[in-house]
This record gives structure tokens, sequence and C-alpha cells, in this order.
């Protein structure tokens, strides 16, 4: 109830009328039944207008920084998260990425939706990044499909470290899902995973156009300044 109030009643209905979201290939969405929303990550805002363009409720797996910072400033980011459909997740690594598998796993048992960013953290430049395979293996565990999805001009919209978003439309664009179903059984096996991964990959680049590099984010991030990165 508290997400449908925030979508259709609160956050929602304002967001939508100063920035005009477009959509093309609503349709690719199926209508019940889970599956795995793969989207590129150029902004903060993504994870705020992708749910807001689609019919269905849907969960993102963020990092749970965004669900433990204090005072004021962090009651409204946990208070946004939650009212998004967000879920926290550590992104540390061994058994912390255990946990968020599970988490992914059981938005998916339920039948719903699951957003997933594939490079694991925003793009530091508007490239597109080598994908995390964590996604391959929910994706095969779950037995679900993963339809790519391309965000459009939120990194202008929302640049990273801008407090206040600049007033302009965005997009979104959804591909036709991908079907993973040849490798049922095979969520163990690591190349699989890997070439699950580079496919999904390569269905955001043909879809968005972007430029695909293919190193992780994390890494470019981290040979940034830390000047530059300090708010990433």
């Amino acid at each position: 109830m508290f997400y449908w109030l925030m979508k259709y009643v609160v956050i929602g209905p304002l967001i939508k009328a100063i920035f005009r979201p477009w959509v093309v290939g609503r349709d690719n969405i199926p209508t019940s039944g889970a599956a795995i929303l793969a989207s590129n990550h150029l902004s903060f805002a993504d994870s705020i207008f992708l749910p807001l363009t689609i019919d269905r409720p849907m969960s993102f797996l963020a990092k749970s920084d965004y669900f433990t910072g204090r005072g004021i400033k962090g009651w409204a980011t946990r208070f946004f998260m939650k009212a998004t459909g967000q879920l926290p997740i550590d992104r540390s690594g061994g058994k912390a990425s255990e946990a968020s598998l599970n988490t992914g796993l059981q938005v998916l048992g339920r039948g719903d939706l699951l957003g997933i960013y594939p490079e694991g953290t925003r793009s530091p430049d508007g490239r597109l990044y080598r994908g995390r395979t964590g996604i391959a293996r929910m994706a095969l565990e779950a037995k679900v499909p993963v339809i790519p999805v391309i965000m459009v001009d939120t990194d202008t919209a929302m640049p990273i470290g801008r407090r206040i978003p600049n007033v302009m439309r965005v997009g979104v664009v959804i591909g036709e899902p991908l079907d993973f179903s040849r490798y049922a059984g095979m969520e163990n096996d690591r190349y699989i995973l890997r070439s699950v991964t580079d496919e999904i990959m390569i269905a955001l680049q043909r879809l968005g156009g972007q430029r695909y590099d293919d190193v992780y984010a994390s890494s470019v991030k981290n040979r940034l300044p830390a000047a530059a990165t300090a708010r990433r």
C-alpha cells in the first residue's frame, strides 16, 4: 500500500508532471510473472524514473549505504528508497554477495519484477562497462527472462554529485526479453555465467548505443582522483 501511494498519489504524479518521461517498448514487460530488468546506470535518478514509467510494481537492489544515513538527510534518503521499492544490499562481496543474491531470488520467487544494474555501480563517464555475473546467476536460478533497459539523459537531469536536478525530459527504452533457458541447471558454471552476462551487456549496448569498455566501472572509479569520486 505504501509503495502504491508513493507511486500513484504522492511522488509519482509530481515527478511525471515535471520531467515528462517518455518510454519506448513498454509492451516488452510481461503483464505477469517474474522477470529481471537489467538497466544501464547513469544516475541516482535511474531508480526513480524506471519504476515510475512501468505499470507493474518492481524492486531494485540498492547499496545499503542509502539506508543507513543519519540526520534529516539520512531519514529522507531512507524514506525515499523504501517509497520507490528499493531493497538494501551489501556489495562488499563474500557472504554479503550471497545474501544479496538471496534477496533478489526472494523477489523473483514471488513472481515480481526485479531491477538490477549489471555494472554494479553508476558509470563515471557515460560509458557502458563490464557486467557482474550475479545477474546471470539470478536469472538461471530463478528461471526468468532478462529484459534490457536503457535510461536516456538521466545523467544530464541528475549529474553525479548534484543535489537539485535539472528540469528536462528523460527517457526509458525497453528491449525484448532475453531467454536463457538453454542454460538450465548450469548456474554454477562460471564460464556460462560470464557468457550470459556478456550477452546481456551486448544487448544493452545495441539498444542504447553507448560506448562499451570491457572493464569494471568500479575499477575506473578507483583510478580517478579522490575529489572526483567523493560523491560517486
